[in-house]
């Protein structure tokens, strides 16, 4: 495989990779706001009656910030995973084409004997 195609894959895997990364902290960071200040019994006078649980903890909270940190954790997930995929594709496609250099060196090597 040409060289620019592999760099190319290399910075698509790190494009996928670096922002589901991000975002798995963000949703984390979120979470441990969650579990600190919203309720742990429903409260109906501010809607807070979707159930969450953080750390074993049930916490309450609104239906949109519910969709909203599902929303960050599945998609970051997702965008980690998939940058994931293609660094393995990478690794394999860069092991494969440095075999294939010592392979031709080697064989150039010992026509010169």
């Amino acid at each position: 495989m040409r060289s620019a195609r592999l760099s190319a894959l290399r910075i698509l895997s790190l494009l996928f990779l670096l922002p589901g990364l991000a975002g798995m902290i963000v949703s984390a960071a979120i979470s441990t706001y969650y579990l600190s200040s919203m309720p742990r019994q429903p409260d109906l006078e501010e809607d807070r009656v979707v159930a969450r649980g953080i750390h074993g903890i049930t916490i309450y909270q609104t239906e949109e910030e519910d969709q909203r940190l599902s929303l960050i954790e599945y998609g970051s997930v997702g965008f980690f995973v998939v940058g994931l995929v293609l660094g393995v594709v990478y690794l394999e496609k860069w092991s494969t084409a440095r075999a294939s250099e010592e392979d031709d060196g080697s064989d150039l090597a010992g026509s010169y004997r």
